[in-house]
Parts: structure tokens; C-alpha cells; sequence
């Protein structure tokens, strides 16, 4: 997931393929070019298939429509060392986008194993605390019926309930720091 949603490491990947696309543009800038024009319309003032040439009227009219072909042969044979310099940085730049993705694909399996370990525990903690807020309910239910039968004070059901209350608080923090861990893996590997 985090290979195909993650903005940080398509940024590296594309910038890879950018600069590996840079690199074949300087190889075959090194390569002789053949070009081919071929244009067919209208040469003519007038938007007709004949017209009257204003500089030749003694023609009559002349049909309009035309066409060229232009052609263009390039043979690379001297440029100070031009293109060969414009390969060497595009190499150069692949090179340094590789190392980026190298680092970004580092750093991100580092986050991913780190925010997953910081979720897992605070699984784990959910789990604790949500058995340590129902033995407190529990042990408050306990303590009033030993309030109601008269064996126990009503300190001891203060103390209960501000258990009980401490216990529900640590509780509902675990959620929110799991909620919060899973939302920081999510950063790493999209939703999910």
C-alpha cells in the first residue's frame, strides 16, 4: 500500500523516470535526424478553391489550393562536446534521483515499521485498560452492595468511584492515542 499511495516515494519514482527520460533524450540527441513537413490548404487572400491573384490578373483565376513538403536532414558531427556534456548530467541526475528514492524507500520503511510498532502498543494498552475499567465497575458494583448491606463505608464507594472514573479517563486516552497512531500509519500507507 505504501508503494502505491505514499506522495513522498511516487515523488522519488517519478523523478527517477524523469531523469532516466533525460537520458535517453541526450543519447539520441547524438543520433542524426530526419524531419518531414507536409502542409496542404489554402494560399490565397481569398477563401475559395480560385481566385483572381491581385498581382497577376491577367492569369484569370487561379486555383488556391496548395502543398509542400519540406525535408530535413541533421548529421551531428562537431558541437564542442556539447551533447556529451548534456548526457554526463543526465546521467548525473539519475544517479542522484536513485539515491533520493533509495533514501525515500529507507525513511518510509523506518516510519512504517515504527508507526506500526506505536499502533501495536497502543493496541495493547486499549486492551489493558479497557479490562482495568470494567473490574473497576465491577468492584464499585461490589462495593455498594456491601455499602447497601452495611459492611462497607461511604469512603469506600468515593474511592471506588474515583476508580472507576481514573480507569474510564485512561481508557478513552488509549482509544484516542490508538486512533491517533493508526492515523499516523495511515500517513505512510494511505487509508486502509
Amino acid at each position: 500500500m505504501a508503494g502505491r499511495q505514499n506522495p513522498d516515494l511516487r515523488a522519488a519514482q517519478e523523478a527517477l523516470a524523469q531523469a532516466s527520460q533525460e537520458i535517453r533524450i541526450a543519447q539520441n540527441a547524438m543520433l542524426p535526424s530526419l524531419a518531414i513537413d507536409w502542409n496542404y490548404g489554402i494560399e490565397a487572400n481569398a477563401f475559395a478553391l480560385h481566385a483572381v491573384q491581385a498581382a497577376q490578373p491577367q492569369f484569370g483565376p487561379l486555383p488556391t489550393l496548395g502543398y509542400y513538403i519540406d525535408g530535413r536532414f541533421t548529421l551531428p558531427i562537431f558541437d564542442w562536446g556539447t551533447r556529451r556534456s548534456k548526457l554526463q548530467q543526465a546521467q548525473f541526475r539519475e544517479r542522484q534521483a536513485q539515491v533520493q528514492l533509495t533514501q525515500t524507500q529507507r525513511q518510509l520503511v523506518s516510519n512504517l515499521y515504527l508507526y506500526y510498532n506505536e499502533a501495536l502498543t497502543a493496541r495493547a494498552a486499549v486492551d489493558g485498560l479497557r479490562r482495568a475499567a470494567d473490574l473497576a465497575a465491577e468492584s464499585l458494583r461490589l462495593i455498594n452492595l456491601r455499602y447497601q448491606a452495611g459492611e462497607s463505608t461511604a469512603l469506600e464507594v468515593v474511592d471506588a468511584q474515583n476508580t472507576l472514573v481514573q480507569a474510564r479517563n485512561a481508557y478513552d486516552d488509549a482509544q484516542t492515542r490508538y486512533r491517533v497512531a493508526l492515523a499516523t500509519l495511515q500517513t505512510v500507507t494511505g487509508s486502509f
